[in-house]
């Protein structure tokens, strides 16, 4: 088992470098630079005090050299500074951004998880039934339906029309005079619309994922035959079945880490939450170089490492899979 887990660190960390020099590749070929959105901003700006900015923030470095800096101060653990004007530390503008999107990404996926799976199980139980239809039709409708165009609509209705929610931002402009509760529920109140959007379409996935796990489980030989034991229909479904119908549904849990801190971009965004989604939106507007980096960093590592775990555990329930990866 620690040959199996020292080999999948040594392929991810190769996988990582990959990543990291891609994507480092792919923003700085992207056109335009920091200094030239300055020099946008500054028509005064000269030329001489452009070279001095790429000189200042590394950009007139080849690229391999530019990466190799990088590279080297990721190694300890530093993403560099911001180009914006504050100049403060990546990390620092990333770490004040973690809590919100954190919070937000727990409390959408609670809400997928506790709706979809009793959703997929009752459909599947339930198959070709009224439920199950309608249960289709809002699969469909949730795979088609875009996030910001559903997230302008109740905004309109519930934010406009109705006045009953607010539509941006966490907190009201007399947040800091109200008493605890309110404060609490008028958090709750500017949460509902954020969350229900980033949770619509992963919950349609899901839902329709459990239903087919549920249903191969149930056309199993052993299901079968608790049911010609004359088992009643719960114990059969909802103890048996539901029990190894839920494993690949925990193996997406594992694969959903990445999202915890790679935040909803659209959600931050339309509802002007500023969470790590509204970050990367403002610095790759702003050619911010090193605070991208940092976001897909951070983004990659916690994917590789979210499949990293799904690896193990798969490697610990089914010992076939380690020996299958030794002998490859």
């Amino acid at each position: 088992m620690l040959a199996y887990v020292a080999r999948l660190t040594v392929v991810s960390a190769l996988q990582m470098l990959a990543i990291t020099l891609l994507a480092f590749l792919v923003i700085h070929l992207a056109p335009g630079e920091p200094v030239v959105l300055q020099q946008e901003l500054q028509t005064t700006q000269s030329p001489q005090q452009r070279q001095t900015l790429r000189e200042l923030y590394g950009l007139d470095k080849p690229l391999h050299v530019q990466y190799g800096v990088w590279l080297n101060r990721l190694v300890r653990l530093d993403l560099g500074r911001s180009f914006s004007p504050d100049g403060r530390p990546v990390w620092e503008k990333i770490r004040e951004r973690i809590p919100v999107t954190l919070s937000l990404n727990l409390a959408e996926i609670c809400l997928i998880y506790l709706t979809a799976v009793p959703l997929g199980v009752f459909a599947a139980v339930r198959r070709h039934s009224l439920f199950d239809r309608l249960a289709t039709v809002f699969v469909f409708i949730g795979f088609a339906t875009p996030d910001f165009w559903l997230a302008l609509l109740l905004m309109i209705l519930f934010g406009v029309q109705l006045g009953w929610l607010p539509i941006s931002g966490l907190r009201s402009l007399n947040w800091e005079y109200l008493a605890p509760a309110a404060q609490a529920w008028d958090l709750v109140t500017h949460l509902v619309l954020p969350i229900f959007i980033g949770a619509f379409g992963g919950l349609a996935g899901l839902s329709r994922f459990m239903r087919g796990s549920m249903l191969e489980v149930i056309r199993q030989d052993y299901i079968r035959t608790a049911q010609a034991k004359g088992l009643p229909e719960r114990v059969v479904f909802y103890k048996h079945a539901l029990r190894n119908a839920v494993l690949p549904i925990v193996t997406i849990l594992g694969l959903s880490l990445p999202g915890l801190i790679g935040g909803s971009v659209i959600v931050e965004s339309v509802f002007a939450i500023p969470g790590m989604g509204q970050l990367a939106v403002q610095s790759v507007f702003a050619r911010d170089y090193p605070v991208v980096m940092g976001l897909l960093t951070i983004g990659a590592g916690l994917t590789l490492v979210g499949n990293r775990l799904a690896d193990v555990c798969y490697g610990i329930v089914d010992p076939r899979i380690r020996i299958a990866g030794r002998s490859a």
